[in-house]
């Protein structure tokens, strides 16, 4: 993957603000972008990278978005895998400092995570795929849990990494990310 793809990946630099819905605020590219994500201070939220589209989820219970199984729940496509490596080998060549790691509880989101080699991945069910809201307090909240992962500033000028689904970005800050897409948000700096 070249640099030139990843900038592209994370060309949209957005404000949080609390309440989220996300404003554009403004448009950092090449090594702007680069300086910026080098200095920490954002959070990244990236959609997990290309599935196998042949395969569908299947949740018949909690917890079965956990499962490996493809019969049973989407996974990452070979083309994903190797886009996310590309993606990890990327960031660490551009030195860009990461803290954090949080995935969303599904194979697909940790998977993601874990193949762009950045550090130790936590999972956290409050950036959860919105279609097991019910398990979880439904929509609304998990868009709010997930605002609060977005607004939440990184910790020792490093940026916080989030794995998770298109419906949760676009129900907690109007932005639908396409698979293996990122996003950089800045959070709202502490006065």
């Amino acid at each position: 993957m070249s640099r030139k793809f990843f900038l592209a990946l994370l060309a949209t630099l957005l404000s949080v603000d609390n309440p989220v819905r996300a404003q554009d605020t403004a448009v950092l590219t090449g090594k702007a972008l680069v300086q910026e994500l080098r200095a920490g201070g954002y959070n990244v939220y990236f959609r997990h990278a290309a599935t196998n589209w042949s395969q569908s989820d299947h949740i018949r219970k909690a917890g079965d978005w956990t499962s490996c199984d493809p019969s049973q729940v989407r996974q990452l496509s070979e083309e994903g895998r190797r886009s996310v490596r590309a993606v990890g080998t990327a960031m660490q060549a551009l030195k860009i400092p990461v803290g954090r790691i949080l995935a969303s509880p599904y194979c697909r989101t940790v998977d993601t995570a874990k193949l762009m080699n950045l550090g130790r991945v936590a999972t956290t069910t409050d950036i959860v795929n919105l279609r097991v809201a019910a398990y979880f307090g439904r929509r609304d909240a998990i868009a709010k849990r997930a605002q609060a992962q977005l607004t939440t500033p990184p910790v020792n000028s490093t940026n916080t990494v989030l794995v998770a689904h298109a419906n949760v970005a676009r129900h907690a800050t109007q932005v639908y990310p396409d698979e293996g897409e990122g996003i950089v948000f800045r959070p709202p700096r502490e006065r």
